[in-house]
């Protein structure tokens, strides 16, 4: 399979199979929970070909991807042999409040992201082609694209009931049918045709008919469609009955009693209070965001334009998202991610401007599939490929975002459907009514923070890293020559990469090159250039030579794991370093009597720049002697 040694490699650099929890997956990236975070090999992870970085927040481990996630995902799951089943019961207490309440809010949302855009979408589009005229609100074609767009939202405590009770390790089919009770449509004909028995709370937020009794008990009817807050709560507490029933009930009756006794429980104790208890408590929410909004639109479009990209880095963004959903339920429309809108068109702007400006092919390349993934509002390849580690031009976007976001404010625009990414959210913020000022400051907020991006990024945010290698080595990265030889890093016996048990290298995935079997406990610089990278475990250097050669040196295989011990750095990271100098010493014997293998992988990471690798013809070789030809 396409990659199934990048699957393997994320595993084992995970801390193994035996070391997660959980696995589940987002727009880009796979998020793990970890019994033990600190077994990952971060640094390894970060640095592997396929991964663009790797963020640790909210409780999970999370490799960023790119677009194709879903396909690693599934590779993923297949080689660990990981069910899927997002419980938390395994983590709970080990992170804190806030990092839990994140974890469980991505969780229950992130797997039904998907199909709400594209439903989202559908709707959006259907709006734009009534306002269009293309289509009237009364023919059939209308009819079936706006059922198939509001499908999900309609019936979400139904699809949240099943990402719930994942969520919270029960089963998916007991959310499932909560989630239908509350949307079962007798309670809805019963509301609309029914004479209530009495009113509660007349003439306040909260005033809510009673149409029916259940054991002589009120149930006050509401509409839980398009709800979120009561199916997740609702859920929530059907799981605690789940789990004490299994416990109580014996095995041989235990498959239908345990979910008889739960739902004969959890739905009446949803109807009667905690569904009417959790829309009141949404209610609120609605009307506290609605009234933080109405204090000043314009700053509250600055603040979340401006650190919406921040929240994306660390997945704080889900934290918003249920807000957003409460509010369309509620109010029928959001204003607080309205104003996020300009974010992925500002980030995408700075990433043009850098694709314009650079000289380097790699950063070119990396740019190009950028920018696209921008445009349909995917910017974590941007964000943390590109803009992040050079600092400036993130900050720059951040600044024209946050214009953008001021902008959505000062029009007063609002997100009726929550729909698709990019540019295909812009039919998101055509009013029922059709397109009005806030839609046309939409428009206006991704043209200017694209525009704003880029300009700022262009004119004064990036600083070519051609020109800045060159100050630092003494020689320009596109020196003209043809080749570039790489010595030998050490003494020992040559293999062949296909000869490896670690995929990651038998396969050329993280590049061409050549391994040795060393003799001698000791690494030289093979070439004049920058030690880029010294991994604290001592276990791997990264140089970039004088003519942009970037060789990773590798000591053995899961050597990581010995966390530096029997490894001692004879130079730093960031040192100028000469061809045949000491980098580093290790204790060839202790290693391999703490059961590691020592052959040592010597790379070019960076091969698929450059015409070709020669392998040396030795067998066996010394210090420097020629291993490696570069045809540049």
């Amino acid at each position: 399979m396409k990659y199934d040694a990048l699957a393997n490699e994320i595993i084992r650099n995970v801390g193994g199979k035996e070391n997660v929890n959980g696995l589940t997956h987002c727009v880009t990236r796979l998020r793990f929970k970890l019994k033990n975070d600190t077994l990952a090999n971060t640094d390894v992870l970060k640095n592997m070909d396929g991964i663009v970085t790797v963020i640790q927040s909210g409780g999970q481990y999370q490799v960023v991807i790119g677009n194709h996630v879903s396909e690693v995902y599934a590779q993923v799951m297949a080689a660990g042999g990981f069910q899927e089943d997002g419980s938390e019961a395994a983590t709970a207490g080990k992170t804190s409040l806030f990092n839990r309440f994140i974890d469980m809010i991505s969780g229950v949302f992130s797997p039904t992201l998907g199909v709400l855009c594209a439903t989202g979408m559908i709707k959006g589009f259907t709006a734009l082609f009534v306002t269009l005229g293309l289509i009237t609100n009364t023919s059939g074609t209308y009819q079936i694209l706006n059922a198939l767009g509001d499908c999900l939202f309609y019936f979400f405590p139904i699809f949240l009931g099943y990402t719930s009770a994942k969520k919270f390790g029960a089963n998916i089919f007991i959310g499932m049918a909560i989630g239908a009770t509350l949307v079962y449509p007798t309670f809805s004909s019963t509301m609309a045709t029914g004479e209530p028995l009495y009113t509660l709370f007349s003439g306040t937020l909260f005033e809510s008919p009673v149409y029916i009794t259940f054991l002589g008990i009120p149930v006050i009817l509401m509409s839980y469609t398009s709800s979120v807050i009561p199916i997740i709560i609702s859920t929530f507490v059907g799981s605690k009955l789940e789990s004490f029933f299994k416990k109580v009930i014996p095995s041989v009756v235990r498959t239908f009693l345990v979910p008889f006794f739960t739902l004969l429980i959890i739905v009446p104790l949803a109807l009667i209070a905690i569904g009417p208890i959790s829309t009141w408590a949404g209610q609120l929410l609605g009307e506290g965001t609605l009234f933080l909004y109405n204090l000043s639109p314009v700053i509250e479009g600055l603040l979340v334009g401006a650190f919406w990209q921040v929240f994306v880095i660390f997945g704080l963004h889900w934290g918003l998202v249920p807000i957003a959903l409460n509010n369309m339920a509620v109010l029928k429309y959001d204003p607080i991610l309205a104003a996020s809108f300009g974010a992925s068109f500002a980030q995408t702007g700075a990433v043009l401007a850098i694709l314009l400006r650079t000289k380097n092919v790699k950063l070119k390349s990396l740019s190009i599939p950028a920018v696209i993934s921008g445009i349909f509002g995917v910017t974590e390849p941007a964000i943390y490929g590109i803009t992040l580690p050079r600092k400036k031009p993130f900050v720059l976007s951040c600044i024209a975002a946050a214009v953008g976001g001021g902008i959505v404010g000062l029009m007063g625009t609002k997100g009726y459907i929550l729909g698709g990414l990019g540019i295909f959210g812009i039919p998101s913020y055509i009013s029922p009514d059709g397109m009005d000022k806030g839609f046309y400051g939409a428009i206006a907020a991704i043209v200017i923070s694209f525009i704003l991006g880029f300009i700022l990024v262009f004119f004064s945010g990036f600083k070519d890293e051609e020109a800045a290698e060159s100050k630092s080595t003494g020689t320009p990265r596109n020196t003209l020559v043809k080749q570039e030889t790489v010595g030998s890093p050490l003494k020992g016996q040559v293999r062949a990469l296909s000869e490896l048990t670690d995929e990651a290298f038998s396969t050329g995935a993280m590049g061409k090159g050549i391994a040795i079997e060393p003799l001698e406990g000791k690494v030289y610089s093979p070439v004049d250039g920058v030690l880029t990278t010294l991994f604290a475990s001592g276990h791997a250097i990264g140089i970039t030579s004088d003519n942009g050669v970037d060789i990773l040196i590798h000591v053995g295989k899961d050597t990581v794991k010995l966390k530096g011990k029997y490894f001692t750095p004879k130079a730093k990271q960031g040192d100028l370093v000469k061809k045949g100098q000491l980098l580093m010493e290790f204790d060839v014997a202790a290693i391999r009597e703490a059961g590691y293998t020592l052959t040592t992988p010597v790379i070019i990471s960076n091969s698929a720049e450059y015409l070709d690798v020669i392998e040396t013809d030795l067998k066996s070789i010394d210090y420097r002697e020629n291993l490696l030809t570069v045809m540049i």
